[in-house]
């Protein structure tokens, strides 16, 4: 919506609790040097199952690089896919590993794109999955990029602070504005302090959204979808189950994945929401999570 830059957060903690498999943050196509003086630096995160990937979810984060460098004074220089965890369960999401392998394949020739599996690998004390909160898995990212590594290099060699974003769709902010589905703690944490790039879908409102958001209003920049893409995950699934082609609607790596390892082929027919992909869940106090298709 403007241009300025979020009111910078607290510094983030070092995440809790156990992990399911052996963690390292991915870092390796982050640029740690700007190369654009007088910018901040800006990490993109896209939350949601990603079961699969599909190209609208590689698409928005095109969209938003687009959009950083004609409308904000932010320099782009990483974008993340984090992949839910599986004690989300949800109808059709296959297990985290096989998530995280197929967003791998598809950001694989991307210089900027990558995958965490944090979510995915995040434990609770008895080493079963837990839920990550989106507030939590932003903080996160805040801890890896900005404590841990330092931050990135500006042009002038002081190190900056990276601002962390969330990427979602336009429902996401749809859901946001739904009294007691996000806890005000969490929202005011995602919205206030880091903010969001929100990509326009058809059939959503998103100025009567924002109406109930005002006041993070500086913080949110809403993205034309100028080519409508209406492709969804559970969309796929669902050829995928009938055995119809899906090749040109996600990644040719991703649907060779998908074939090598038999997924979706006997999901159980039930409804599900063709909404985009990357929106983020709710917070923790809900015992009701917000569906991430």
């Amino acid at each position: 919506m403007t241009s300025q830059a979020p009111t910078p957060p607290p510094p983030a903690q070092p995440p809790t609790g156990a992990t399911l498999a052996p963690y390292s943050f991915p870092h390796d196509k982050l640029k740690l040097r700007q190369t654009e003086p007088g910018k901040t630096p800006l990490v993109l995160v896209a939350c949601g199952s990603f079961s699969p990937i599909t190209f609208l979810h590689l698409r928005m984060f095109e969209m938003a690089s687009d959009f950083v460098r004609f409308n904000t004074e932010f320099e782009v220089c990483a974008g993340y896919l984090s992949p839910v965890s599986d004690a989300y369960k949800k109808v059709g999401l296959a297990p985290g590993h096989h998530r995280v392998n197929m967003c791998s394949r598809a950001v694989e020739q991307s210089s900027w794109l990558m995958v965490d599996p944090f979510e995915t690998v995040n434990a609770n004390e008895d080493g079963e999955p837990e839920y990550v909160p989106t507030a939590q898995v932003l903080r996160h990212f805040d801890h890896e990029i900005n404590t841990v590594l330092g931050g990135v290099e500006g042009t002038d060699r002081t190190r900056k602070r990276a601002r962390v974003a969330l990427l979602a769709g336009a429902d996401l902010v749809m859901s946001m504005g739904e009294p007691g589905l996000w806890s005000p703690a969490d929202l005011d944490m995602i919205l206030g302090s880091y903010g969001a790039f929100i990509v326009e879908r058809s059939g959503t409102d998103v100025d009567e959204a924002l109406a109930s958001l005002r006041q993070y209003e500086n913080n949110i920049w809403v993205i034309s979808q100028v080519i409508q893409n209406d492709i969804s995950s559970t969309k796929v699934r669902l050829f995928l189950k009938k055995d119809l082609s899906v090749r040109y609607l996600i990644p040719d790596p991703v649907v060779e994945y998908i074939e090598e390892n038999h997924l979706f082929h006997n999901e159980p027919n039930k409804g599900g929401s063709t909404s985009s992909e990357s929106n983020p869940g709710p917070s923790s106090s809900s015992s009701n999570p917000q569906t991430k298709n």
